[in-house]
């Protein structure tokens, strides 16, 4: 990024670091509450609501229809992307995420108290649906705002650092939600798990919304954004600006290509390798949660580090060896899992989930907000993240396992699909270049770049 475009997008003030820490605070606590009630249905759809929700004389079946209902949290979050990017961009980053939390705290709580389907009949899923509804809208807008709370402070030449910040939330709600379920898990008996225990888990999100909501009062508003309205430079209507533009709708394209392989291989490791362990290899429950519940310690860590990386090497560079390496990875990987050998599984899905996930997760919402000038940002960076999330995310447990019934218990058909999403990806990504864009200010056409801040 040249000098000019980073004086053109910088803040006329730059925050203290007393700041600085309490912004990336309220994007941990934040992104942690949205991805533990978010991922924790994940878990429960092919462990508990496959049998509870949607009860089927093939066990393949309803475990389908469970992950059916888990994707359409996915077809919810560009709803989601849409209304609170547009909020986000006309009113703040801030109140956009207060918003986002409560309804996804609120949604996980619901969940814990549904009656089953013996107890209700259909009215049963349901109410399930609707909620998980509820929940796909609330990270539709959560991830953008979050992302762009950090990144919009970060200071020059650590945007990917900072942006990597609020990404560490995904691990930290994914080492509590399946650590969570497997210590209810351990401490009960089957029976009672599965009869009761399993609510206790989501109504813990109670918990976690008062801490996160605490902290994120507390927080200002982005310096970019300030200057935004400063300047009276806000989209009249930001996703109608957004496509109106050719150049940030290539961005646009492109973004969603680049990260269909990252949520692919996201949801291949922490969801389905799950299943995938338990019902068709016939592991034990926790042994295959404690596998993916390390791999997620590992990625916590490792996020930062190719943030770091990504500010030295470049952003696109970093994320498309990424890409390479999550499309070849299920060849080492899924034998590894074949094995059955608990301590085995847990090494393949550290090293896939812990070790090569975090190239691409980690410098993906700054690179993702390059894409776009700051008035659109927010809608810009939501729907790229969420749209594609339909296909690159929601859709992969149920594609996973129709391939591996398809292939009878096989993994060749599961590499295919790898392959085939890592190299679009990876060629999408080295495709994408940071722009200007032209955009409306005080009446008048100027011109910004889509640099990040």
């Amino acid at each position: 990024m040249s000098n000019s475009q980073e004086a053109i997008d910088a803040p006329t003030s730059r925050p203290d670091k007393k700041q600085i820490r309490a912004v990336l605070a309220s994007c941990v606590m934040g992104t942690t509450v949205e991805w533990y009630d978010f991922f924790l249905y994940g878990v429960a759809a092919g462990l508990i609501f496959n049998k509870q929700f949607f009860p089927a004389h093939d066990p393949a079946v309803s475990t389908m229809l469970a992950f059916a209902t888990f994707a359409l949290g996915f077809v919810a979050r560009p709803i989601g992307g849409l209304v609170f990017g547009h909020i986000g961009d006309k009113m703040g980053r801030k109140r956009t995420l207060v918003m986002t939390m409560l309804i996804m705290g609120v949604a996980t709580f619901l969940i814990g108290c549904l009656p089953t389907y013996d107890q209700v009949g259909i009215l049963a899923p349901a109410m399930l649906i609707v909620l998980r509804l509820l929940q796909g809208v609330a990270v539709g807008g959560e991830w953008g705002g979050a992302v762009l709370m950090s990144v919009e402070y970060a200071p020059s030449g650590k945007k990917a650092l900072y942006g990597s910040t609020p990404q560490a939330g995904l691990a930290v709600g994914l080492v509590l939600g399946t650590g969570v379920f497997a210590l209810a898990g351990a401490v009960m008996s089957d029976g009672a798990f599965t009869s009761w225990g399993w609510r206790i888990t989501f109504w813990l999100s109670l918990l976690l919304v008062l801490v996160g909501m605490i902290v994120r009062l507390k927080v200002m508003e982005t310096p970019a954004f300030r200057d935004l309205e400063q300047s009276e430079g806000k989209a009249k209507v930001p996703a109608k600006e957004l496509l109106s533009d050719p150049i940030s709708r290539r961005n646009l394209w492109l973004g969603m290509g680049a990260r269909w392989v990252e949520g692919v291989a996201f949801n291949a490791w922490a969801v389905f390798s799950i299943t995938y362990a338990t019902d068709t290899l016939g592991m034990e429950r926790q042994s295959a949660l404690l596998g993916v519940m390390a791999g997620a310690v590992v990625l916590l860590f490792l996020i930062p580090v190719s943030g770091m990386l990504a500010d030295r090497v470049g952003m696109r560079e970093t994320y498309a060896v990424g890409a390479v390496l999550a499309a070849i990875a299920p060849i080492v990987v899924f034998p590894m899992l074949h094995t059955g050998n608990a301590l085995v599984f847990g090494f393949g899905i550290v090293l896939a989930l812990g070790v090569l996930y975090p190239l691409m997760y980690g410098p993906e919402g700054a690179f993702f907000a390059t894409l776009f000038p700051v008035h659109v940002r927010y809608t810009g960076i939501s729907a790229v993240y969420q749209v594609s999330g339909i296909f690159a995310s929601g859709l992969t447990p149920m594609i996973l396992t129709w391939l591996l019934d398809r292939a009878d218990g096989g993994t060749s058909l599961l590499i295919g699909y790898f392959v085939v999403t890592g190299v679009v990806s990876a060629v999408c990504a080295l495709c994408i270049r940071s722009t200007p864009v032209p955009r409306r200010a005080s009446g008048r056409t100027a011109t910004k770049t889509a640099s990040v801040v």
